[in-house]
């Protein structure tokens, strides 16, 4: 099954700061009931973004200037918490492509990986820097170089770290563990066809 290679995302990018930002924030608990993920992007990070009337509150994402950006700018320790898949589908159903952070959490950091949302490490300083560049100019094009570890923009680059097993798989396309499941599935009936069969007693 052909999936799609992630070598390069492209788009305007939205600084949420913030260290130790818990999927509880990404997703309030209540989200959780869902039956699928459609429609979770409304989710994402609701009770910051808006108060029991629904009235807006200050936040990035709710900043005119920066909707329509794929990706998003964080700190340290991004998706730690509870291991609930929602935050990360959130994310991807709100129309990100790829979050830059000074580092992840490991269950969160799997999750994006499997939904072709690299997350890939930069230093604060290179993270600040850009969220400045993007603040003055919220059209300003960012590409976050999945295949050389690069993240550029305007005349400016650095470099970024990501698991080279993750890195691998998304390049490849080869990032989702479910479609090679079923990629899989003639190989692993022959396999099944070789074993001795159960001798009834």
């Amino acid at each position: 099954m052909a999936l799609e290679k992630i070598q390069q995302v492209i788009g305007r990018a939205v600084h949420v700061p913030g260290n130790d930002i818990d999927t509880d924030r990404i997703t309030p608990a209540r989200y959780l009931k869902v039956v699928t993920f459609d429609g979770l992007g409304e989710a994402l990070f609701y009770d910051e973004r808006y108060g029991p009337d629904g009235s807006q509150k200050p936040h990035p994402l709710n900043d005119p200037r920066f909707k329509g950006a794929s990706i998003m700018l964080v700190g340290a320790n991004f998706g730690c918490g509870s291991s609930r898949e929602h935050s990360p589908q959130a994310i991807y159903r709100a129309g990100f492509r790829a979050l830059i952070g000074e580092s992840f959490a490991e269950i969160f950091f799997g999750n994006s990986t499997a939904l072709s949302m690299p997350c890939v490490s930069a230093s604060k300083a290179d993270i600040e820097a850009l969220a400045a560049a993007v603040a003055e100019n919220p059209a300003l094009e960012v590409t976050v170089d999945v295949e050389r570890l690069e993240v550029r923009y305007a005349d400016k680059a650095f470099g970024v770290s990501l698991p080279e097993s993750a890195q691998k798989a998304l390049v490849s396309g080869r990032w989702d563990p479910i479609a090679d499941l079923l990629e899989a599935g003639e190989l692993l009936e022959q396999a099944s066809a070789r074993l001795p069969k159960a001798v009834k007693s």
